[in-house]
């Protein structure tokens, strides 16, 4: 059993380390003002919001027991954290973490 979880880890690092390999060698060539540069970067945002999405409204493990309400509520406040830190990604992550938590043990 422990040995799949270390061939598991290994075999997502390399393809982790290999893509942003491949990306680095790649990235001379593409500028950021380009349509291509301009639709990845737009395709990465678009699955990293469908991701969000289906972690709040599709939740698996412990998230599935805290209701819509405080997930919902935890993500406005986080999203007022990260506007008022100014756009920092530190605070509303501990802030997130820390009101999830009080939300599901106290109400």
């Amino acid at each position: 059993m422990s040995a799949n979880i270390v061939y598991a880890i290994l075999v997502t690092s390399f393809a982790t380390f290999l893509s942003r390999f491949l990306g680095a060698v790649s990235s001379e060539g593409i500028k950021e003002t380009s349509k291509l540069f301009k639709w990845f970067n737009c395709l990465a945002y678009a699955t990293l919001a469908a991701l969000i999405a289906r972690t709040i409204i599709f939740p698996v493990g412990v998230l599935s027991d805290a209701s819509y309400m405080s997930r919902f509520a935890v993500v406005i406040l986080s999203l007022i954290v990260f506007f008022v830190s100014k756009k920092n990604y530190v605070y509303p992550t501990i802030f997130s973490a820390v009101c999830m938590a009080i939300l599901n043990n106290y109400f």
